[in-house]
């Protein structure tokens, strides 16, 4: 029993360790990428998310060679297409950012997690109580007040927001089902799928870049100052990507996206603090209501998680699967700045 429990707090602690890395790295990035694009002049997201997918395949591959973690093989059909549909739907994030307005790009994070939810429930079975539902709804609304200005349309647009929040939605329940059905670590995965996801991304990030920018990036004068905020992006980045990873891995699709959505309220809060962006009472509410909704779900996942255990004591350890508070018993733009605080994308 002892044993269980130690293991359960174990799991705990990595949990927490993995939210923390993931909330640091992640407005850390966010900092570093708003200075590098809105300062310097260095608009090209896409071919700088291949950039971040190659040194975190180097900085991986150096680990395994120095015995940090063992590799495991896993059916390559499965690595190609999950890479590839990673980096698609980059890809896609990044053509609706370009061709939408701010706010409709917002409703498009938005509406990652009730998408999730939908998906989950109909091809993974997966339960979600009333309760559940209704933090979420808080959550959404409180960010979406917080973040959501103009909603322009545009029929373009509109399906390209729609391509990629499927493939978002899809890739981020493959990252957690492949983990936990193939028994893999988020590292072992990510070392497999980053060498495919950034060749996609090498391939297609300039021409993407090219569209929305109107700039060559191989044209681009490099100087040291921006080769530097370049590196520093890069290195940022292996932690994005390895703590995406290992957050979906232990908690949930859904979680991570909630927590994405702490992230958008630090960053405004940070923009807000440290660089006087404009700052009005909607902000303030809206990033109130969707803590409030956060907390409700943490409480209420942390409430059933802890039912299930006290129905099923065999099962505290193994049943990994089910929603994850962000600091509950249970507990994958990489977002860049482009134009605003709150205008990111994929790492």
């Amino acid at each position: 029993m002892f044993s269980k429990m130690g293991e359960l707090t174990g799991y705990q602690l990595g949990t927490i360790g993995a939210l923390f890395l993931s909330v640091a790295s992640s407005v850390s990035i966010v900092i570093c990428n708003k200075a590098l694009m809105s300062n310097l002049g260095f608009h090209f997201a896409t071919t700088l998310t291949s950039w971040h997918l190659m040194v975190t395949y180097c900085t991986l591959h150096v680990a395994r060679r120095l015995n940090f973690f063992e590799n495991k093989s896993i059916d390559m059909k499965t690595v190609i297409l999950f890479g590839i549909l990673n980096g698609v739907s980059i890809g896609f994030l990044n053509l609706s950012l370009g061709f939408n307005s701010i706010g409709f790009y917002q409703m498009t994070k938005l509406a990652i997690i009730p998408f999730t939810v939908l998906l989950e429930t109909l091809f993974l079975k997966k339960q979600f109580s009333q309760k559940i539902k209704l933090s979420l709804f808080l959550l959404l609304v409180g960010v979406g007040i917080a973040s959501v200005t103009d909603l322009q349309l545009n029929f373009l647009g509109t399906v390209l927001s729609l391509l990629a929040i499927a493939t978002t939605c899809v890739g981020q329940i493959l990252t957690n089902t492949i983990q936990k059905r193939l028994n893999v670590s988020s590292t072992q995965l990510l070392y497999q799928s980053a060498p495919f996801q950034a060749a996609i991304l090498f391939v297609t990030g300039p021409v993407v870049d090219q569209y929305l920018t109107k700039q060559n990036v191989f044209a681009f004068k490099y100087s040291p100052l921006i080769l530097g905020f370049i590196i520093l992006s890069c290195v940022i980045a292996v932690s994005v990507n390895f703590s995406t990873f290992l957050v979906i891995g232990k908690t949930s699709p859904v979680t991570y996206q909630v927590l994405g959505h702490l992230k958008t309220c630090l960053v405004l809060g940070f923009g807000y603090t440290l660089l006087h962006d404009p700052f009005t009472n909607r902000n303030i509410i809206g990033i109130l209501v969707a803590i409030v909704g956060m907390g409700l779900y943490s409480y209420f996942c942390t409430y059933e998680n802890k039912k299930k255990q006290d129905l099923s004591p065999g099962s505290q350890i193994k049943d990994k699967d089910s929603n994850t508070p962000l600091l509950g018993h249970q507990d994958k733009e990489n977002h860049f700045e482009v134009k605003k605080a709150t205008k990111d994308s994929l790492v």
